[in-house]
């Protein structure tokens, strides 16, 4: 909570009771579950930390696997099991298809005109289905295989110029930068001039869009989000996006006008062209402006670059902390290519079946999003309580991976434990003790698109490059914090040394 907004606060404890006795009726009749009892006014906000995914799993194993909360004004159930993980995401889907407001979430995702955040229905459909369509389908993913190798090329050689120098690289921003170019080259059809800018704006808001700021909690109140200074620095990188994502627009308009209509790298159009010309087609069931095609393009820069790299920044931490994993993948992948063959791997590689459990074990421990947010449409019973309309959800995806229930020693990094288990991540099977990507039909539809980076990427660092970790560091103590927000990515970069792989 920043001072500014804890200043306003204290001045205007008044006003915030005014709100607590008005609210506090509301849903009287509701039968609710088991939670820790609340303060006046912020309820419980002083059991939160900065990392709520973990303070709720603290909370769910006193209170059980359905716990009601009140954050400030707001109604919070959190789900911590599978169990009741099913009937939320698949059982009672789509009544809470819906997703909770941010404050972070509005001001940079364009006020839930996006396609990951907006309300569920009919628009939602139309927007998820565009992108479906022009970036995401297994064909579309598919076209894109030389952007991928293209990147990934530039990146070995620039590991190999640096491995020279015999010193520690940061192997987590090279892997970021990296991932961003593959998804500007593949949404926008060129690395954009201003990739840095959008790097740091998108890294800044995920930790904002979690919807544990303070004015996530007092969302009436007027003055708490006038006072709100990060409220005032979201709007200060909306203005920055801005121009960057008019610039790109204006730029696609400008080629069109010189009739070259396909800006994609290959003459082809690119998602930008796709929602310019259904834009002007009229065609839509619900018009689109330019707003909307900007909120669509930063949801989908965001959702392709973060979680991709993520999980590859969290898989070579791992294997860095575990030998025997690093030495059995490294085999297999050395053992499937030589240097002729493994710049023409190809998606979904089948010969590579140990780095996919490598990379299913990391998504388990470190899921990129550790809360599957979702919201009630209307009052639905769950585990015989009554959950009211419009209540904030957490399923609590962190703590059921890491939950001895349903994981054997779970908290080590063993990937054999995935082995039978092939078509997890194509719709969290049929237990959903594993939800990296959601469930339901608000499910993340990128999972095509990510996985076919995530295995090319750690296959070629895999098998050209040999990695130690710089003197004196211990892999057994190295800091495995996540950062707040919306995601959960390494609090830390990760700094190794490589050494060339000679066959």
């Amino acid at each position: 909570m920043d001072s500014l907004t804890t200043l306003g606060v204290v001045l205007l404890l008044p006003i915030i009771l005014i709100i607590y006795l008005r609210r506090n009726g509301k849903n009287v009749s509701a039968k609710w579950p088991p939670g820790p009892k609340t303060l006046p006014i912020i309820g419980n906000m002083h059991q939160m930390s900065g990392l709520p995914f973990r303070s709720l799993a603290e909370l769910s194993k006193q209170y059980g696997p359905l716990m009601r909360l009140r954050l400030g004004e707001m109604e919070t159930i959190v789900v911590s099991s599978p169990e009741l993980a099913r009937e939320i995401l698949k059982e009672n889907d789509p009544c809470f298809a819906d997703r909770p407001q941010s404050i972070g979430i509005k001001v940079l995702w364009y006020d839930y005109i996006d396609m990951a955040f907006s309300p569920y229905g009919e628009y939602w459909k139309q927007m998820r289905k565009i992108c479906m369509m022009e970036l995401l389908s297994p064909r579309s993913v598919r076209s894109f295989a030389s952007i991928r190798r293209d990147e990934v090329s530039g990146l070995v050689e620039s590991i190999h110029r640096l491995s020279a120098g015999g010193e520690p690289i940061d192997i987590s921003n090279r892997i970021f930068s990296m991932l961003s170019s593959i998804t500007c080259r593949a949404v926008f059809g060129k690395v954009s001039k201003d990739k840095d800018t959008l790097i740091k704006i998108l890294k800044d808001g995920l930790q904002m869009a979690g919807g544990f700021e303070i004015a996530d909690f007092f969302p009436s109140s007027v003055v708490i989000n006038a006072l709100s200074w990060n409220k005032l620095r979201l709007l200060m990188m909306r203005r920055r996006l801005d121009v960057i994502l008019d610039g790109l627009i204006n730029q696609h308009r400008e080629n069109h006008a010189e009739k070259i209509m396909g800006n994609g790298e290959f003459g082809n159009e690119d998602l930008v062209d796709v929602l310019l010309r259904l834009q002007e087609s009229g065609e839509l069931q619900f018009p689109i402006r330019n707003d909307n095609i900007k909120a669509v393009i930063y949801d989908m820069f965001s959702a392709g670059t973060e979680t991709s790299a993520t999980t590859m920044d969290w898989a070579m931490t791992e294997l860095m902390r575990n030998p025997r994993v690093m030495e059995k993948v490294q085999a297999e992948v050395r053992g499937a290519y030589n240097d002729k063959t493994i710049g023409s791997m190809g998606d979904n590689d089948q010969k590579l079946e140990y780095l996919k459990l490598v990379i299913k074990e990391t998504l388990r421990l470190h899921a990129p999003v550790p809360i599957v947010l979702r919201a009630s449409r209307e009052e639905a019973e769950i585990n015989g309580y009554k959950i009211p309309a419009k209540v904030r959800v957490f399923v609590n995806s962190w703590a059921m991976h890491r939950d001895p229930k349903y994981w054997n020693n779970p908290e080590s990094f063993q990937p054999e434990r995935f082995q039978g288990r092939a078509k997890e991540l194509l719709g969290s099977g049929d237990t959903f003790d594993f939800l990296p990507f959601g469930g339901g039909k608000r499910m993340c539809p990128g999972i095509t698109f990510a996985m076919a980076s995530i295995e090319l990427v750690l296959a070629h660092l895999l098998y050209h490059f040999d990695w130690k970790l710089p003197q004196g560091v211990d892999p057994q103590t190295m800091d495995m914090m996540e950062n707040p927000g919306l995601t959960a990515s390494r609090k830390t970069s990760l700094y190794v040394i490589p050494t060339p792989y000679k066959p």
